[in-house]
């Protein structure tokens, strides 16, 4: 392939670096070995874990007040094309909707999730008129623009009228280093760093609390539960509070029993543990452009309970059972993996065959394409 030099930026990455943060270093640690002049721009915290990511790429830093989001968006426009022309960078790859509008030529921009079309209810007005605004500028500029599946390419065809640009279907990856089955040591390390006992079994569930999480019915439903039986294992909740206020109701209102317990967000170590060492794990979303946390499951060689939204049976195949994402449906769903340990171990076996087909390389494979269009 030609060389090309790219420059990416990172200043979008959250300080806890999930969400794009994940997707960002993922790809960048895939992109480094290979034939490019590779560049990021990152904010100055996360510059040492950057350049441990990608030893061969330049890691521009980029100033402190980049934090505030106003200013961030206006050296968007202004900084990032003017550090471009001072490395020379062929292509610019914008990985979280935004991008410079006067670079039009040898620009890529991802685009995560077309939920803000299809389900406006689930975001607050704000988020949905920003991400929707410029999720239309990029489809109609002509620039090329990569998806994370085919299901978020179907949607966006389907609500942004006057797409120009070329659609590439770049599936995220998973790091087998990070997550793999968990050693005994690492869970009885969880066990004791979270009051769990040596006996006691838990299902997990991994992602921010917002709505399409159904967080509240789940909640309910295991509730529900644990009325009939006694059997049913603790269900572990972690993640960041949104703004789901069902799911904040009910986790405050559960806040003093043993059933249930919200862990907050986790150090990426303890992920295994809580994932690969569950039950299963329970992933109840109504929709999501990817779902990493499902990968992330079955890479740790968890059995996966989730539904047939949009992407997620891409992601799951045949390694998951799948559900509604209400309240009676999940009740049936946990009531059926809770009484089936075969059904559990059946699933647990595909698990690991199926994250594999799932690499960060490939994921850069895929938008390699997007930066050969770009730079042509």
């Amino acid at each position: 392939m030609p060389h090309y030099s790219v420059l990416i930026d990172g200043t979008a990455m959250p300080v806890d670096l999930g969400g794009v943060g994940r997707y960002v270093e993922g790809l960048l640690g895939a992109l480094d070995p290979l034939d490019l002049d590779l560049a990021i721009v990152v904010r100055p915290e996360h510059r040492q874990h950057v350049s441990d990511v990608a030893p061969g790429a330049n890691v521009v830093v980029g100033p402190r007040w980049l934090r505030t989001k106003p200013l961030r968006f206006v050296w968007e426009q202004l900084g990032l094309p003017a550090l471009a022309r001072r490395l020379g960078s062929d292509v610019v790859h914008s990985p979280h909707y935004t991008f410079p509008l006067l670079r039009r030529r040898g620009s890529v921009v991802t685009l995560h999730d077309a939920t803000f079309f299809s389900d406006p209810q689930w975001h607050s007005v704000t988020k949905r008129l920003f991400f929707t605004a410029w999720t239309r500028l990029a489809l109609g500029s002509g620039r090329p623009c990569v998806v994370p599946s085919d299901a978020s390419a179907r949607e966006f065809r389907r609500h942004v009228q006057r797409v120009r640009s070329t659609l590439t279907t770049t599936a995220l990856g998973v790091d087998f280093e990070v997550f793999h089955a968990p050693g005994p040591d690492e869970t009885a390390a969880f066990r004791a760093a979270h009051g769990l006992s040596d006996s006691e079994r838990w299902v997990a569930f991994l992602g921010t609390i917002e709505p399409r999480k159904n967080v509240g019915p789940l909640v309910r439903a295991h509730e529900r539960l644990r009325r009939e039986r006694e059997d049913v294992p603790t269900l572990l909740i972690s993640g960041a509070r949104g703004w789901d206020d069902d799911a904040v109701a009910e986790l405050d209102r559960v806040a003093a029993q043993d059933a249930v317990r919200e862990l907050g967000y986790l150090p990426l170590e303890q992920l295994r543990s809580l994932l690969g060492a569950a039950e299963f794990v329970v992933y109840p979303s109504s929709g999501e452009g990817f779902g990493l946390p499902v990968l992330e499951a079955l890479a740790c060689g968890a059995c996966v309970l989730t539904t047939d939204r949009l992407s997620l049976p891409e992601v799951a195949g045949d390694a998951a059972d799948y559900t509604e994402p209400d309240e009676d449906a999940l009740l049936d769903a946990l009531r059926r993996l809770v009484s089936d340990r075969a059904r559990r171990d059946e699933l647990r076996d595909r698990a690991i065959p199926r994250a594999r087909l799932f690499t960060w390389a490939a994921t850069a494979d895929a938008t390699l394409e997007a930066y050969r269009e770009a730079a042509a």
